[in-house]
């Protein structure tokens, strides 16, 4: 699905795209933190109706509600769809050698071939997260490989 991004000078930044039903629908992330959710109709795609308006907090609210279970339901499918891959949590133990360093640190995929595509700390969600990424004691990482590859990521983080 394509999004488009239009700067909004003095306001923020616009994000817009179509649906399946073809309404285009448009979330406004104000400079302020607040964003607002709109749709343009079909007739005049300049005017944008507004449905609903959230602060930050409300906003990462829905994010999580939204993102988490799909981030979960795609890895889901592809373990699924891909015979020898699977997924599992592995927690960040407090006495890891990586907590307080940068996830690239762990070298995780080079040295098992598995991917960390994700990191959950307390209620929020971090879906690809970067090499300089700091784990923390208590960070979930959600990891897609073999069974050996996971197992090797679980090795290295727990020490």
């Amino acid at each position: 699905m394509d999004v488009n991004e239009v700067l909004l000078p003095g306001v923020g930044l616009r994000y817009d795209f179509v649906n399946h039903d073809g309404d285009r629908i448009g979330v406004i992330a104000q400079r302020s933190g607040d964003f607002e959710l709109v749709v343009y109709p079909r007739d005049d795609p300049d005017e944008a109706r507004p449905l609903l308006r959230l602060t930050g907090a409300e906003a990462d609210t829905l994010a999580e509600i939204l993102g988490a279970p799909r981030i979960a339901e795609r890895f889901a499918d592809l373990t699924r769809e891909v015979p020898g891959l699977g997924a599992e949590q592995i927690e960040v133990l407090p006495g890891s050698p990586y907590a307080g360093r940068a996830l690239g640190d762990t070298r995780a995929r080079t040295r098992t071939g598995a991917s960390i595509v994700a990191l959950v700390r307390g209620e929020d969600v971090l879906a690809s997260p970067g090499p300089e990424q700091v784990l923390r004691a208590g960070d979930v990482l959600v990891v897609i490989g073999t069974r050996e590859g996971i197992a090797g990521v679980r090795r290295i983080v727990q020490g």
